[in-house]
């Protein structure tokens, strides 16, 4: 496994529409665990195949129970809203609040090939909708109904010690 480098803010890749996995190759499994290994070095709760420079529609959610592995995700059911803070490892050190679902659920075929379905609520929700948004080129700053200003962000994580 590999680390990968995250793509930033302004790159014109992360502003693209990725391709469908057409077949799950031995290139595409070892991107599933280079992704798996730099999401978890950065401490991410999801990571989408073009915030490592991939043009293909695979993100990775990880739901604090297990990291899902998402191949050509597409969300079904949605329900409920959320309006709640999100950053992203894209854009370092801006972080906003969006108006989410509290409930959505995503069809995905696995590593094998094997099409399911799962459905996450509050953060996962809002994890879903975020790295799924990846894949049409779009950032959560595009959608945020607020972005924090440097006070907030500062009482934000101030706020964790109390």
């Amino acid at each position: 496994m590999a680390l990968l480098n995250i793509v930033k803010e302004g790159e014109p890749i992360l502003r693209k529409v990725c391709r469908p996995v057409t077949e799950i190759t031995p290139r595409i499994l070892q991107l599933l665990d280079d992704m798996a290994e730099t999401l978890d070095d950065a401490n991410g709760a999801g990571l989408a195949a073009p915030q490592v420079g991939i043009l293909r529609r695979i993100v990775l959610v990880d739901t604090g129970d297990e990291v899902l592995e998402l191949i050509n995700p597409e969300i079904i059911a949605a329900e409920g809203e959320q309006q709640e803070v999100e950053g992203c490892l894209s854009v370092p050190d801006v972080w906003g609040i969006t108006d989410r679902p509290m409930k959505v659920t995503v069809k995905a075929m696995n590593r094998h090939g094997e099409e399911f379905t799962v459905t996450g609520e509050g953060l996962v929700a809002r994890c879903f909708c975020h790295e799924l948004d990846h894949l049409d080129g779009h950032l959560f700053t595009d959608k945020a109904i607020h972005i924090l200003d440097p006070e907030e962000v500062a009482e934000l994580f101030d706020g964790d010690d109390d």
